[in-house]
Parts: C-alpha cells; structure tokens; sequence
C-alpha cells in the first residue's frame, strides 16, 4: 500500500520524528533555518499532510497549493496563530497543536525570567565577565524582591496558573485579568486591567495573539505601570508594542522586562532593545527541555498520522470540521 506523502518543515526530536517516517513518505526540510516561502510552496504540492512550526505561515495558498489531497495540518507548537485556521475549516482540514504538555515547562522558565530580572542575574554576569568585579559593594547590582511582591497575570490560563502556583512558594500577592475566567484558585484575585497595572511589582503575560490582545501591552499601559515593575513576556511578541517597551525602558518608566517572544521574532541584531542592559530578551525558549519537546513531538506526530487515517486528531483546534461536532 502506498505511503501518504507529508512535508514536515523541520527536523523535529527523534520520537516524533521515527513515528512519521515509519508512517509516511516524508519530506523533511532539514535546515536550521524555516525553508523559505517559496520552497514551502513548490514542496507541499500534492502532499496528504504538512507537519508544520510556528516560524511557517499556513495559510490559503499553501493549502491550495498542497491541493485536494491534504487531510491534516499539524502544528508542532501550542499556539496556532501562523496557521490560518477560517481557511483550513473552510477546505475541511483539521489543523492539529500540541496543548498542556507546555505548561509547567513555560511556566518555570517564566518565572526564571522574572528572577532574573528581579535579582539583575544577567546584568551580575555581564559585570563579572567584563573583569568589574573588584570587591562586595553594598550598592553594587541591587535589584527588586520577590517574596512578598505582587504579580500581575495577564491571562489565567493554564500557563498563567502555573505562575499563580509558583508564587505561592514566594508568598507573592496574586492579581490576574483574564475577562473568560473567574477563579480563586492559588490564592489569585480577579482585578481589572487598569488596577492590575498600576497594583503590580511584576507584570506577566499569558495570552494568545489574537486582534484583541495585539499591542495590548503599550504606551498607555506602559505608563500605568510603577515605575519600579518588570514585564515579563512568555507568550506572543505582538501582544507588546516593542516601540512603546524600548521607550519606556529607555526612560526608566518601567525598571526592566525579561522577553521570550518578541516583534518581529527574531529580533534582529541592530533593534533598539539589545542596546539596553534592564531587559533579558532570550530566543523563544520556554518550551526547550529535552523531555517537554519530545513530547511536542509525539503528539504533533499523532495528530498527523490521525488526519491522514482520516481519523479525529487527538488535539483539534477546530473540531467544526468533524460532521459530528455540535
């Protein structure tokens, strides 16, 4: 019986990648780098199935260009936004992700941030590889506590509970806004966004990138804050208008950021951000442990090889397609 062919845009870990191969004839884009437009375009061309990365647009093009065989998109990432999923619906192809497996992996690596910034860790590195370190000063690197800080949570969803729980053992004051929950849960307390801003010595966000959440962290927002707090992004780098961030640490009205996700991502090497020391921007990395990114592979590779047996994926973003959805 011949193998449905798929074109998977990057080497994926081994796990993931074994199970694919095994089912399939796969296409595998084996650079470092996303393989360009073009050459997703021209390598989709009669596939039954894309395996895809956040880093590549999906959109009507590439599904029309893939053609009447494609049964399945599957994302090899929690959030979904650089598929266009109206589209995928429209053409009854269920698009894939890889939900919850993330969450205490983001959530540590979040909350490593936060200290980071708070203690000034990367600013200690810098000053002691640069040959500063001469002796114990009692004002040298003074940073902000976190026992007994308040921390704001932009989104309580799984992610943003995880944060809630991890403050906990810091005996932080938990604030979150989130308008589609109401939930006490780790001793957080539903406030709203204004309240969250001005209220808060940390600031974390934990929302998807929708039209809504676009710039929702700027100037206004920005200057609401205290001028002693820190923002820390793990979620979408559109959610914070990189301009109004670079204005506001540059004129001390925050004191500091630490960013996983930027805009645009990645961020090039002459943006105004790199040139400021109160801000940690890391590349996109919260999920990076061995055992949370073969997990990533599984179920991605799950979700493929179910579209292409024309069964339900395990993980649907949009489970209208199935004729026998509500």
């Amino acid at each position: 019986m011949k193998r449905p062919r798929v074109f998977v845009t990057r080497l994926i870990p081994g796990e993931g990648l074994a199970a694919v191969r095994a089912h399939c004839q796969a296409d595998i884009w084996p650079g470092e780098l996303p393989p360009p437009r073009q050459e997703i375009l021209q390598r989709v061309a009669g596939v039954d199935g894309i395996l895809s990365l956040l880093t590549d647009s999906i959109d009507g093009a590439v599904m029309d260009a893939a053609g009447p065989r494609l049964k399945v998109i599957s994302n090899y990432a929690v959030g979904f936004d650089n598929v266009h999923i109206a589209q995928a619906t429209a053409r009854g192809i269920p698009v894939g992700n890889t939900p919850g497996v993330l969450t205490d992996t983001t959530a540590d690596f979040a909350f490593a941030l936060l200290m980071a910034a708070a203690r000034r860790v990367a600013d200690g590195d810098r000053f002691t590889r640069a040959g500063r370190w001469k002796t114990w000063g009692p004002m040298l690197l003074l940073g902000q506590d976190i026992t007994g800080a308040t921390l704001g949570l932009i989104g309580f969803g799984r992610i943003g509970q995880g944060m809630a729980r991890r403050a906990q053992g810091f005996d932080m004051k938990v604030l979150y806004h989130d308008p589609d929950r109401q939930d006490d849960r780790f001793g957080a307390r539903a406030v709203d966004l204004d309240s969250l801003l001005r209220r808060s010595d940390f600031v974390s966000l934990h929302v998807p990138l929708t039209t809504e959440t676009h710039h929702l962290v700027n100037a206004n927002a920005l200057s609401r804050m205290k001028p002693t707090a820190i923002l820390i992004n793990t979620a979408r780098g559109g959610v914070v208008d990189s301009e109004a961030l670079y204005h506001a640490l540059k004129t001390d009205q925050i004191a500091g950021a630490a960013l996983d996700v930027t805009e645009p991502e990645p961020i090039p090497a002459d943006h105004p951000l790199l040139e400021l020391d109160n801000v940690i921007i890391a590349p996109h990395m919260a999920s990076a442990s061995v055992a949370t990114r073969g997990k990533m592979a599984r179920m991605a590779a799950a979700n493929l090889i179910a579209g292409l047996e024309g069964e339900r994926l395990p993980h649907c973003v949009n489970p209208q397609v199935y004729a026998e959805t509500p």
